[in-house]
């Protein structure tokens, strides 16, 4: 499914509903049916919207997560049109072994991996790593589509 050129910064901006600043992953490093895997340099930037009192605490990471989720359903709709509305319903399981995003020097790498998933919802492993480690990781439940139910 991987194409000659993954997607951009400019790719995920255009197809999930995060805008500007708030769209926090750079680019696709790889995907296929059952997941992708993200970069995202944001964490490291003064002007993260998700900072408060400058700092960007760990659980930002739920954020960073999600849109790895949208931009897989984006990439699994294809030509076909946008993928259908997702709200993030739960987060379970949810373990981190850092208390802030902002002190990452390196890249962040954003994975999400369906584990199932009809018309109604979808559920997805997630987990982040940095510098050689996971950061963050959890499941993630999304209801599709909620406001044509």
């Amino acid at each position: 499914m991987n194409g000659p050129a993954l997607p951009d910064r400019a790719w995920i901006a255009a197809r999930i509903p995060h805008a500007g600043t708030m769209c926090l992953l750079d680019g696709v490093l790889s995907w296929d049916a059952d997941g992708v895997r993200c970069r995202a340099t944001s964490h490291r930037s003064g002007a993260n919207p998700l900072r408060a009192g400058g700092r960007l605490g760990i659980l930002c990471g739920i954020e960073y997560a999600a849109q790895a989720m949208a931009v897989h359903a984006a990439l699994l709709a294809g030509s076909e049109g946008a993928p259908a509305a997702g709200f993030l319903a739960s987060v379970r399981e949810a373990r981190w072994s850092l208390e802030r995003l902002d002190g990452v020097e390196g890249d962040l790498e954003v994975q999400a991996a369906r584990i199932s998933g009809d018309g109604a919802g979808v559920l997805y492993a997630f987990a982040l790593h940095a510098d050689g480690a996971t950061i963050l990781e959890g499941r993630a439940g999304v209801i599709l589509d909620a406001e044509a139910r």
